[in-house]
């Protein structure tokens, strides 16, 4: 069995006994062990206890989650937001509650687990169209809308592996004539992209009704988590036409204090993101000089491509050796032919650290 953390996350860890630097996971804003963020949970667990020991509704509600989800609000600049026990679950929630206002599903074939799993729940026609290929999402849905469907297109927002940003503008223009809609799984996109770090649809600049996303806490914004923020009354319907919300013990209160602060801290403090970005810039450029193909986005997943010569197995051994941490992927979704290498970037990195890692990779190749 792989050797896991024994200490916090952070830009450095304990792993096997050893302290290393740690460029995986996705703990991209440094929030996850920040000591505000530690206090919040502390303070919740000693005042509340645990958990409520029920669903939400009635005596399930609790001020705890008010204010979390009034964070999101907050963050996000909406109406309502709504707090699930995983980003899993965001997009089971959604399509549930879409059920009247779509009628097929076009969905990118890299797309996660989860979008996968919702999208065969949802009981409608399932299509795939080819991994950010807007004009193969154009053909499917010649091909396989029937008169007078209205088609939702599914896709991560920002891939998990390859790090690759779905073209959102090329596919709400697709899906305009048909009055569909489009379904974002942002996991790794909210907190670290766009101006206000919102996301996918805020590093695009669109803000389009026909344009809804799931997300999770549990990643850029240092808590645990799925959610929903948008208008009360989608999100009222969609409540009412779902049972994941009712359905599903919230998470522990000290969880949702936590991510509270968190997000709290994520909207007070863009400078951390800022400081991602420079980072991001740093290591891309240093990889790229090492002969991979990186595109220039912020995204602070760097996906190492398998290359002629290079066994990227033990490339991480030998990096693992050397006391840094990154992750060898194979099977994962959006993971490219031949496995790669997924470095996360997070704003706490110094410089030192990935000079450090780019000169190691450029050393061992």
């Amino acid at each position: 069995m792989a050797e896991g953390l024994s200490s916090p996350v952070g830009p450095r860890v304990v792993v096997a006994g050893r302290e290393r630097d740690y460029f995986s996971g996705t703990g991209y804003l440094g929030l996850q062990s920040d000591p505000r963020v530690l206090t919040a949970a502390q303070a919740a667990l000693a005042r509340f206890g645990l958990s409520t020991a029920t669903s939400r509704g009635g005596y399930g509600e609790h001020p705890l989650y008010g204010e979390l989800e009034q964070a999101i609000r907050a963050y996000f600049g909406t109406e309502r937001a709504l707090y699930l026990p995983t980003g899993y679950l965001g997009m089971m929630l959604l399509l549930q509650g879409l059920r009247e206002q779509v009628e097929r599903l076009f969905v990118d074939e890299a797309a996660h687990f989860s979008l996968w799993d919702a999208a065969r729940g949802s009981g409608l026609p399932v299509v795939s169209f080819r991994h950010l290929d807007a004009e193969d999402l154009w053909r499917q849905i010649a091909l396989h809308l029937r008169p007078g469907e209205r088609p939702l297109v599914l896709s991560d927002g920002v891939f998990p592996i390859s790090g690759e940003i779905a073209p959102l503008p090329d596919y709400l223009h697709i899906i305009a004539e048909y009055e569909g809609l489009v379904a974002l799984d942002d996991a790794h996109g909210v907190g670290v992209l766009g101006a206000h770090g919102r996301g996918t649809p805020d590093y695009w600049g669109v803000n389009n009704a026909r344009c809804l996303t799931t997300a999770t806490l549990s990643k850029a914004l240092g808590g645990y988590g799925g959610f929903l923020a948008d208008r009360q009354a989608r999100i009222q319907h969609w409540l009412a036409h779902s049972a994941v919300y009712v359905a599903t013990s919230p998470p522990p209160l000290p969880i949702a204090a936590a991510s509270a602060e968190a997000l709290r801290i994520a909207l007070a403090e863009p400078q951390r993101r800022e400081r991602l970005w420079q980072n991001v810039a740093l290591a891309r450029a240093g990889l790229r000089a090492l002969g991979w193909d990186l595109p220039d986005t912020p995204v602070p997943i760097l996906c190492l491509k398998a290359q002629p010569g290079v066994d990227l197995g033990a490339l991480q051994q030998r990096l693992f050796e050397a006391d840094i941490c990154v992750a060898y992927v194979t099977r994962y979704t959006s993971t490219p032919p031949g496995g790669a290498l997924r470095i996360a970037i997070f704003a706490t990195h110094t410089e030192d650290q990935i000079n450090r890692l780019v000169e190691t990779i450029g050393r061992l190749i």
